[in-house]
């Protein structure tokens, strides 16, 4: 009898004082990628990752994440894709919960393109620096090229009042109480 209170003892305090615990396996969903630049879904978080080459050591993998609220992802891309058809003066800036990120547009060859700049934790002194992106090129990150953009593009549906619910806002990701701000440079 005093063998098996031993064995039960021993084995009670190997399980309590392991190191190695299972975790839950939460997925992470590519939207769409190219090159370097990639967006990336998991659960209600959206985050874009990129090679920053604003870096010496170019394995630098940055990212800046932001939740999907009153359509921000789908807002995010039209402001980005509207800087083609009119080329901003300066950058815009949005402001995420944790970083700052400006959209900076230029012509290369002739075709406008856009760069992220990410001021990590609101902080200027720690930038970094995406490629720079043609139309093609977000129409690719944003999953408009695999039609995986309805992971967060949801159509408008109808409720039992007859409103119409859901789907993307028509704002800009700059909208009040949204997960982004955006600030005009001064």
């Amino acid at each position: 009898m005093r063998k098996i209170i031993l064995l039960i003892t021993c084995m009670f305090g190997i399980s309590v004082f392991s190191q190695i615990k299972v975790l839950k396996n939460e997925s992470l969903v590519e939207i769409g990628k190219d090159n370097s630049v990639g967006l990336y879904k998991k659960e209600d978080k959206y985050t874009v990752n990129y090679q920053d080459l604003n870096t010496s050591n170019l394995n630098t993998i940055r990212a800046f994440s932001f939740q999907n609220l009153n359509g921000d992802v789908s807002g995010l891309y039209k402001l980005i894709t509207d800087g083609f058809i009119t080329t901003p003066e300066e950058n815009v800036i949005l402001e995420l919960p944790n970083d700052i990120i400006e959209l900076h547009y230029e012509k290369n060859y002739g075709q406008p393109t856009v760069q992220f700049i990410q001021y990590i934790n609101k902080n200027r002194k720690y930038v970094g620096k995406s490629q720079f992106l043609t139309q093609k090129q977000v129409d690719k990150v944003f999953g408009r090229t695999n039609g995986k953009y309805t992971m967060y593009d949801k159509a408008p549906g109808i409720n039992q009042d007859g409103v119409k619910k859901g789907g993307a806002s028509t704002a800009s990701t700059a909208t009040p109480g949204s997960g982004a701000k955006k600030k005009a440079k001064k």
